[in-house]
């Protein structure tokens, strides 16, 4: 199976960095389509420092509009924050041709539907990563734990396609799962994010460890994901009740992280509100669930986002 391929990296974040940046180690043509930090990255490219290895990432080609962009990718790798100010098909749409597949490097539950909706005939590849990983400022990366990826086809499946990018990865080094089920993947990956995304930046700027001292917080952390599983399980996926036992233990066992909603609150970003908490909760009100826990959340950190977004 041929390891290289034409890749178009759209937002050069910790997550998109670390992950592209492996890729072209490979030996893929990774391009990047940046925004805020073009320049730095145009100039120097970026710099990860990780426990797997340092290493230096030079895009084949930085550019701020797709329309700059000369080749024919056979993946766009969309690793943007869910936001509902970011347009994804005029963001990569000129560049989208009838063999290019698009990868979902993001958070979030029912983020592809609007993808697919703009792209019909092509392939939606739902990638979930679970790394520790920071961008302390442009051009440079932090990697302190983890780093794997899954990945399958939306709605389910998983293609030729995506079987050869999951092969890509591995040959960088990157352990890369396929999931026939990625829907369900995604609600068990959401059961972390709903609560503690947003439980780090409402207690003040608690790391994980911090958050598992208290019991108030692993309480409603646990409440929380409970209301997920209902959820999971009401729109055909069903999570077993042990993940979330999994899930307390692997996180007190994690070294201090820093949720990525913490550092895009810390940094003055806008938070991924809507992804994380604003879907889930419309998924309720339309399945006519009560999950109060899940709406205090939401509710809490909108204004927070709100406040954040004009200090």
């Amino acid at each position: 199976m041929d390891g290289h391929a034409n890749i178009l990296l759209v937002g050069t974040g910790a997550v998109g960095g670390y992950f592209a940046g492996r890729l072209a180690l490979g030996g893929s043509r990774v391009a990047a389509l940046c925004r805020s930090d073009y320049d730095i990255v145009k100039e120097r490219g970026i710099t990860v420092t990780s426990v797997a290895g340092d290493f230096h990432f030079k895009p084949a080609a930085v550019i701020k509009n797709v329309d700059e962009y000369d080749h024919e990718p056979d993946y766009i790798i969309v690793a943007t924050k869910v936001l509902p100010e970011i347009n994804i098909r005029s963001l990569i749409g000129p560049r989208v041709y009838p063999k290019t597949a698009i990868v979902l490097l993001q958070n979030g539950i029912e983020i592809e539907e609007p993808v697919a909706a703009s792209f019909p005939g092509n392939e939606i590849i739902s990638a979930i990563a679970f790394i520790s990983v920071s961008r302390p400022e442009y051009g440079l990366i932090n990697h302190r734990d983890y780093g794997r990826l899954t990945i399958g086809n939306y709605p389910s499946g998983a293609s030729d396609k995506t079987a050869r990018l999951a092969e890509i990865f591995r040959l960088t080094g990157v352990r890369c799962d396929i999931d026939h089920d990625i829907i369900t993947a995604r609600w068990r990956k959401l059961m972390w994010n709903a609560p503690f995304n947003p439980l780090s930046v409402l207690c003040g700027g608690a790391d994980t460890r911090e958050m598992m001292e208290s019991d108030h917080v692993v309480s409603l952390a646990v409440n929380t994901m409970k209301e997920i599983m209902v959820l999971a399980a009401l729109s055909g996926h069903h999570v077993s009740e042990s993940a979330i036992t999994a899930i307390i233990e692997d996180t007190r066992k994690m070294a201090p992280t820093k949720t990525s909603m913490l550092q895009d609150y810390e940094s003055k970003r806008p938070l991924e509100v809507e992804a994380i908490l604003g879907n889930t909760a419309r998924i309720a009100r339309r399945l006519d669930v009560s999950t109060p826990h899940l709406d205090t959340l939401h509710a809490l950190l909108e204004t927070v986002d709100r406040k954040n977004r004009t200090r």
